[in-house]
């Protein structure tokens, strides 16, 4: 039985470790928050209070890396309300307790907003030149996991995440002025996250980057006044009078190298 150890167990980092465990894996999983301890606990998910920050780690790092042989780091940047957070140097904080652990296989979960809204079309092949702070840092931590030689390490880069509780149009309904209305989405569900991921662990694809968005790209402004109109939502208002800027990201990798067959593709 392998282990896993899960470094986030928040809105995608739960289900995935209940997941794993219904596959058979033994999983430990950290949380920041003393309260959900016993909800790992509970579930079967060895549970650790453990915290980053850019000069320690809050919690016993080492108990929690140690006879895992897969960490997946799934912990995001939260850099929308904090500008000046480093994710940068909590992840140069880290890698020394990974260097020093049993971990063989590190599994980092980033995003396509490494790459730059140029209106291209996107793949693995090219070359990431993100626009926001949060997609530098994470480009960073990308090279800096990629680069070091103590562990083998797979980037896998989510489009939006979307679930039951979690979609963009609650944020986007009946809001006026919006960009890009005839930008690209790129989206991807929860249940595609957790399996795209089993498939990596599944075909041990490791040192490899991957794409993850579901093959459905209709235009902002006709995905999202359609989902306002079927959860009876008010409609929201697109800026018409600018030109859009986004990008297609396909996944074309993702599904034929590790042979995944997305399971929402109209979202």
């Amino acid at each position: 039985m392998k282990q896993i150890s899960i470094l986030g167990c928040g809105w995608l980092g739960l289900p995935l470790a209940k997941s794993l465990l219904e596959k058979g894996f033994s999983v430990k999983g950290s949380t920041t928050s003393v309260g959900k301890l016993s909800v790992l606990n509970d579930l079967g998910i060895e549970a650790f209070q453990i915290e980053l920050l850019e000069q320690e780690i809050k919690g016993e790092i080492i108990s929690f890396f140690n006879e895992s042989e897969i960490l997946i780091i799934d912990i995001p940047p939260k850099l929308r309300s904090n500008s000046n957070e480093n994710f940068v140097k909590k992840i140069e904080t880290l890698i020394p307790f990974i260097e020093k652990s049993e971990i063989q296989k590190v599994l980092f979960i980033s995003s396509t907003s490494v790459y730059s809204d140029d209106n291209a079309i996107i793949t693995e092949n090219t070359k990431p030149h993100p626009d926001s702070e949060s997609g530098k840092q994470l480009l960073s931590v990308e090279v800096l996991l990629q680069n070091n030689p103590n562990f083998k390490t797979t980037v896998l880069r989510f489009g939006g995440l979307i679930g039951e509780n979690r979609h963009p149009i609650h944020f986007l309904a009946g809001r006026q002025h919006l960009e890009n209305p005839e930008a690209p989405i790129n989206l991807i569900h929860q249940t595609d996250c957790i399996g795209v991921i089993q498939k990596i662990i599944e075909h041990d694809c490791f040192e490899e980057t991957f794409n993850a968005v579901a093959p459905f790209h209709p235009t902002r402004k006709e995905y999202y006044t359609q989902k306002a109109i079927t959860l009876h939502l008010p409609l929201p208002q697109f800026e018409e009078n600018k030109s859009s800027i986004g990008k297609t990201i396909l996944s074309t990798k993702t599904e034929t190298v590790l042979q995944y067959t997305f399971q929402n593709t109209t979202l």
